[in-house]
Formats: C-alpha cells, structure tokens, sequence
C-alpha cells in the first residue's frame, strides 16, 4: 500500500490539485487528510469539496474548527483571524457540520493521524524541536503517527532518546517511533514555496516527502480579489 498523507490545505485550491496529479502519477493506493482544509487563502468551498468527495480519512485542524464555530479568535493573529472570519461566510452550514463532526485523532490501517500533537489534540499546541516531541511518544500506540499544523516538514524519532530534523525520504526501522510532519499543501513555511505531501510506502517502509510546483500567482490573484490580506498572497511566494 501506498498513502499519501496531506494537510494544510487551507483553500489553496491550485495547490490541491497540483498534489492530487503527482499522487496519481506516482501510482498511491490511498489518501489521508491532517486536516485544515480552509482557512487563509481563496477557495475553502472547492478544495472541502474535493476532499468530502473522495471519502478519504480526514482529523480536524484548529482552521476547520473555528471556520466551523463562532468560538473567539484571541489565539489568531490578525491575518488568520480575518481569513478565519471570511472563510465562515463562504461555507454553509452543512460543510460547517461535516467540519465540526471531524476526530482530532484517528488510526488508519497501522499508523496514527493528527493534526497537532497527541498528547493534547484540543489545544493545537507546535512541535518544532525535540522536547515538543517528546510529549507525544507516551501517547503514540503505532511505529509511526503523522501530523500537520506546523506546515514545516520535520521527523522525529524515538528509540532510547528523541532525535529529529529534516527529511527528504527514509525506512521505518523496527522498534523505533516516529513523529512526522508531512509539511504543507497549501501554504509551505520551511522557505520552500512548492507544496508539500508526504508518501508512506508501508510495503517498503518508507516515508518520502515530495514537493510540487503549482501555480502560485493564481492562487495570489484569488486571494486579492477575495479581498483577504495582502500578507497572505505575499507569502505563497516565499514559502513562509
């Protein structure tokens, strides 16, 4: 079996679909979403769509539980709060329900999902460094658990200590844990403005990370005519 493993879409509907055509092309047998399909930039409607349509496993992202609320936004800079309030106005309140319904956390065949951390799912904290990471080994009850939420692609692994860092593709060795992030779809922070995915080959074990090309000036363009900040479209282009 060969799963791609998505997150972070955030409506980037030219990145979606630039990453569904190379999961294809590279011949995956199935699909899994870490959540945040909306959020940020132009097209949540489409790209929930696409993703409800294919029936795939999906967690929640902290975006598609406050796109889907009206909790208060405290915790968002200005930006995301506004592409958050925005983004509540495209979506019917159906789409917010299938949103609202979504687990925090799920196994698929034997590996975990999530989109931010194990060990408190509900509260969206970051792992970006080893002691972050850490947290959540106690909780893992699977060789390897992928999440999201960082949009920056990193591995960790447990065997007597922690170790992490980037990646671009390596084997799953017996007795060891694994932490992965999978990296961004739709809105990449690692300086690297393609979006990213991940492929676990379970029949190989292997984890590989890809990135792809997508058309970025129109994912930006949209953004601009949506009327959503201008920071937004700016970043595609960096990868930050």
């Amino acid at each position: 079996m060969k799963f791609a493993i998505i997150a972070d879409i955030h409506g980037n509907l030219e990145a979606l679909e630039a990453v569904l055509e190379d999961i294809k092309i590279q011949k995956c047998t199935h699909l899994v979403c870490l959540g945040d399909i909306v959020g940020y930039n132009a097209n949540p409607r489409e790209c929930l769509e696409i993703i409800r349509k294919m029936n795939i496993p999906c967690v929640k992202g902290n975006h598609d539980e406050y796109c889907s609320t009206e909790s208060p936004l405290t915790d968002f800079n200005p930006y995301a709060a506004q592409a958050v309030t925005w983004t509540r106005k495209q979506l019917t309140e159906e789409e917010k329900k299938w949103l609202r319904e979504l687990k925090y956390v799920r196994m698929v065949k034997n590996f975990t999902i999530v989109h931010a951390t194990l060990d408190a799912p509900e509260r969206w904290g970051y792992v970006f460094d080893r002691l972050a990471a850490a947290a959540n080994f106690p909780y893992q009850n699977t060789a390897v658990c992928f999440f999201g939420h960082t949009h920056v692609p990193l591995a960790f692994v447990r065997d007597t200590v922690v170790r992490g860092g980037t990646y671009s593709k390596f084997k799953v060795e017996p007795g060891k844990k694994y932490f992965v992030n999978v990296g961004a779809v739709g809105q990449p922070r690692d300086n690297n403005p393609k979006a990213g995915y991940v492929i676990y080959d379970t029949v190989e074990g292997t984890i590989e990370l890809r990135r792809v090309e997508y058309d970025i000036a129109k994912a930006q363009r949209k953004i601009l005519e949506a009327g959503l900040p201008e920071r937004l479209a700016e970043r595609l282009a960096y990868g930050k």
